[in-house]
This record gives C-alpha cells, sequence and structure tokens, in this order.
C-alpha cells in the first residue's frame, strides 16, 4: 500500500512540475522564433536634422515616449510613433537638445538638457535644464544655463525631486559650471558634486 501512495505522490509531483514547466513556456510570448520574425521599421519623427540625442519612455504607458533632438527640439508620441508632435517650442529658448529623463515616480516629471553634447564643428549650445510638471505640457527653465552642453540626466526611481545632470560646459573655451551637479529639490538648487577642472566636463 505504501509504495502506491507512494507512485501516486510521485505522479502528481512529476504532473504538477511539467504543468508548471508548460505555463512557464507558454507565458513567454517572445521566443526566439517570435522574436526573429520581428522587423525594424523606422516610426519617426521626420526631422531635417536627423539626429536623436536621446530618447525616454512613460514607465507606466509604453506607448508615451518623448525622443530629444539635437536642432529640433522635444517630441512626443502618445501611439508608439505612429503620430508625433513637438512639445517644445514656446518654452525652450534653443532648438538643441541633449538628453531627457521621464520620473519613473511620477511620469509627469520630466528633465530636458539644452545642448547637444556630441561634438562637432557646428554644434549648438544651450541655456541649461528645462522642467516639466504636467507631461511636456509646459516647461520652465531650472538653472544650470551656463553649462551650455548637456549630455545625461538621472532622476532617482523614488524621489522626483533627486536628479542628476552631467554637463561638458562650453564645447570651445573653459568654464567652471561643468561636471556633475545633483539637487534633491527639483532643480530650485544645484551643487556640484563632480569637477575635475574647467577643462574637463562630463559626457
Amino acid at each position: 500500500m505504501k509504495k502506491y501512495i507512494l507512485l501516486i505522490a510521485l505522479f502528481i509531483f512529476s504532473s504538477n512540475a511539467y504543468s508548471q514547466k508548460k505555463k512557464k513556456e507558454k507565458s513567454n510570448p517572445l521566443d526566439e522564433t517570435s522574436v526573429s520574425a520581428l522587423k525594424w521599421r523606422e516610426v519617426g519623427p521626420a526631422l531635417t536634422s536627423g539626429r536623436i540625442s536621446d530618447l525616454a519612455v512613460n514607465p507606466d504607458n509604453p506607448f508615451e515616449y518623448y525622443v530629444a533632438v539635437a536642432s529640433g527640439g522635444v517630441w512626443k508620441t502618445n501611439d508608439a510613433g505612429i503620430s508625433w508632435h513637438n512639445i517644445s517650442d514656446g518654452y525652450l529658448n534653443t532648438a538643441s537638445v541633449g538628453a531627457i529623463a521621464v520620473s519613473n515616480s511620477d511620469p509627469n516629471v520630466i528633465y530636458v538638457g539644452t545642448g547637444e553634447s556630441c561634438i562637432r564643428t557646428n554644434v549648438s549650445p544651450g541655456d541649461g535644464v528645462y522642467k516639466s510638471t504636467d507631461g511636456g505640457r509646459t516647461w520652465k527653465n531650472i538653472g544650470l544655463i551656463e553649462t551650455k552642453h548637456i549630455s545625461q540626466i538621472r532622476i532617482d526611481p523614488n524621489n522626483a525631486d533627486l536628479v542628476y545632470v552631467a554637463a561638458l560646459g562650453h564645447a570651445f573655451g573653459e568654464n567652471e559650471e561643468r561636471g556633475v551637479f545633483r539637487s534633491s529639490d527639483g532643480g530650485k538648487n544645484w551643487e556640484k558634486v563632480l569637477f575635475v577642472s574647467d577643462k574637463a566636463g562630463a559626457a
């Protein structure tokens, strides 16, 4: 009798393990065959500059994302790239944008760093950092004006007010406002947390 009970228990255990394995296999839609069938396609935005310097996605909505354009401002799509609209005209004083970040804890909070940081002979400078608290409908300059070329922005995943900015500084001259900056109050105040020299920035 004990042998039969043991065999039944082993059978049940094996069946459960097999069914769990099958469930796991079914729950992964991106297997090698599925992925190999995918094709790349251009989703825009169609811009004359052709240079996207950064991209950020709404963590709560994968169909909503933003692109920072080296000489064309900030663009947004709500439908995964089917349509685009510019959201920076009339607010940013420059068309050159080097970095963008959307807050994980509050996707309505977006930071933009102006000035493309990929050095070229005709690179355009920016005028610091801009912030939106309404999903990109309106923007306000929040400082670091003399950084000129911003390469990266990082936001604490749990705190939309804690933000780091990496700045190249003046492209063709010495200046002190370069390196890595931090704000713990959403950009009201900035402190320089990494500085090497007035000739070396953060890229």
